[in-house]
C-alpha cells in the first residue's frame, strides 16, 4: 500500500496489475477501509486486464481524519433539510468524490473505470456527473439515489447504525459481525469465523467512528441526485441484491431508471456485503461495464 496528496488530504492506497492499463477505481462505502474490497475481487480484475485500484476514503482507515470537525449534529442537519435550509455538514459527498479524482491525478491517470458500492456507489455518481472527462463507465453497486420516496433501510438495521460504536477492542469486533450478519446475504453466508477476521482485521488496521458519523453526515446532506444522474453519458451497469436489508432494492432500481441506458442485475439472495462467492458476479457487472465502454469508444 502506499500514500498520495490528493485534492488536500493524503489518501491511502492499493495498486494491483500493470499500470499501463485502463484502470478501475474501486470507492467503499461507509466507514469502509479499502480492504473491504476483496483482494479475490481485485485479482479477478487483473486477470481480466485491468488495472485495480482501491483506497481509503476521508476520515477512515489510513487517510486524512477531519478531527477539528468533531461530531456532526445530526439532528441540526434533520432538522435543516426539513425546513429547506443548507445543511452544516462538515463536507459533502461532492468533496469526497472530488478525493477520488484527486488520487487519479496523482497516480496520473486521465480517465478510469469508476465503481462504487453503497455510500461509495453515491460517490461514484458523482465523480462521473461531476467530472464527466475521468469516467470511462459506471458501476454503481447496492446504492441508491437520494430519492426521499424510496423504502429505507429496516428499522432494525438503522438502529444498529446509529448505536454509538464500542470502544474496547472486542465489543468493536462483536458488533462489526453481528452488523455483517444483519445485512448479509442470505443466500450467500459468510461463516462467522471468517467475518470474525475481517472484522478484526479492519478494527486493528483503524478504528475511527467519528469519521464514520461525518461520513453518514455527508450522505444525509447529499439529497436527491437523480437529476444529476439523468446527465450521465458513459456506460452504466446497476448491481443490487433483492435482500439488501440496509439499502433496499428500490435503490438499486431508481438508480438505473435515472442513468440513461443504465443496465439493471439484480441478484437473488443477495444482501449489503462482499461474500467471496459473488466475487465473480461483482467482476462481470463491473466488466459489463467496460466491455460497453470499449465497444462505445470503438464505434466513434
Amino acid at each position: 500500500m502506499a500514500q498520495v496528496q490528493a485534492n488536500g488530504i493524503t489518501i491511502e492506497y492499493e495498486s494491483f496489475g500493470p499500470k499501463d492499463r485502463e484502470t478501475v477505481l474501486l470507492i467503499m462505502g461507509l466507514g469502509g477501509q479499502l480492504t473491504m474490497w476483496q483482494t479475490e475481487l481485485c485479482h479477478e480484475l487483473v486477470a481480466r486486464g485491468y488495472r485495480a485500484i482501491r483506497f481509503d476514503n476521508r476520515d477512515v482507515g489510513l487517510s486524512t481524519k477531519f478531527d477539528a470537525a468533531g461530531m456532526p449534529d445530526m439532528a441540526a442537519i434533520f432538522g435543516a433539510l426539513m425546513t429547506g435550509k443548507k445543511p452544516d455538514a462538515p463536507y459533502s459527498l461532492d468533496d469526497m468524490a472530488a478525493d477520488a479524482v484527486g488520487l487519479l491525478d496523482a497516480l496520473e491517470i486521465d480517465r478510469a473505470h469508476i465503481v462504487g458500492a453503497s455510500m461509495g456507489g453515491m460517490i461514484a455518481q458523482l465523480v462521473v456527473a461531476n467530472h464527466p472527462a475521468r469516467a470511462l463507465s459506471l458501476t454503481s453497486i447496492m446504492s441508491t439515489t437520494g430519492n426521499p420516496a424510496l423504502p429505507q433501510a429496516k428499522p432494525e438495521v438503522m438502529t444498529m447504525l446509529m448505536t454509538p460504536a464500542p470502544t474496547d477492542l472486542e465489543g468493536a469486533i462483536q458488533r462489526g459481525v453481528k452488523m455483517w450478519q444483519m445485512i448479509g446475504s442470505p443466500g450467500f453466508p459468510t461463516d462467522e469465523k471468517i467475518l470474525r477476521e475481517w472484522v478484526t482485521r479492519d478494527v486493528k488496521r483503524s478504528a475511527y467512528p467519528v469519521g464514520v458519523a461525518r461520513q453518514m453526515a455527508a450522505i444525509v446532506s447529499n439529497g436527491d441526485r437523480r437529476e444529476k444522474l439523468k446527465g450521465i453519458r458513459v456506460p452504466a451497469v446497476v448491481l443490487h441484491g433483492d435482500a439488501d436489508p440496509l439499502v433496499p432494492v428500490d435503490g438499486g432500481r431508481d438508480t438505473a431508471a435515472s442513468i440513461p441506458g443504465a443496465e439493471l442485475r439484480i441478484v437473488p439472495g443477495m444482501g449489503h456485503d462482499f461474500p467471496i462467492a459473488l466475487v465473480g458476479t461483482f467482476a462481470d457487472a463491473i466488466t459489463a461495464a467496460t466491455t460497453r465502454a470499449a465497444a462505445s469508444k470503438a464505434a466513434e
